[in-house]
């Protein structure tokens, strides 16, 4: 399965979000220009997502975007499938008369499509920022 470049700035523009503190708007254009994210794209993504309830804006001067909800209920997995999706690990060509592989392999690509689920929706967005933050040196001072 592929993501495509809007899933792929949808994901970074929730991952911008997950950052901020909570109940603090984030503007499209701070969003854009630290995810190198085209701000009408972006616009129309958060748009988007905003009609999925994944999150919410604010408008007048302290404007923007925000999470709907906490980064640690929110997968990666729920939004790759909004933006994309079912989770599908390939396309299958139709018109083709079955064959005994056939059956065989549907059981081989609801295996992956499990697996894949199981990968996406166990990341929260929380767990990427936690990941992206920088690991600190522990001070052994003695």
């Amino acid at each position: 399965m592929g993501i495509s470049q809007k899933c792929y700035y949808a994901i970074r523009a929730v991952f911008e979000l997950a950052q901020a503190p909570t109940g603090i708007a984030v503007k499209i254009g701070e969003i854009a220009e630290r995810q190198g994210i085209p701000a009408k794209f972006l616009e129309a993504i958060l748009g988007q997502l905003k009609g999925g309830g994944f999150v919410e804006s604010r408008r007048g001067a302290e404007g923007g975007y925000l999470l709907a909800r906490p980064p640690r209920g929110l997968t990666l997995g729920e939004i790759i499938r909004f933006v994309e999706g079912p989770l599908s690990p390939l396309k299958c060509k139709g018109g083709e008369a079955p064959t005994a592989l056939d059956g065989v392999l549907a059981a081989v690509w609801s295996a992956a499509e499990q697996a894949l689920a199981d990968v996406y929706d166990g990341i929260t967005f929380q767990d990427l920022v936690d990941r992206s933050r920088p690991v600190k040196a522990l001070d052994f001072a003695i």
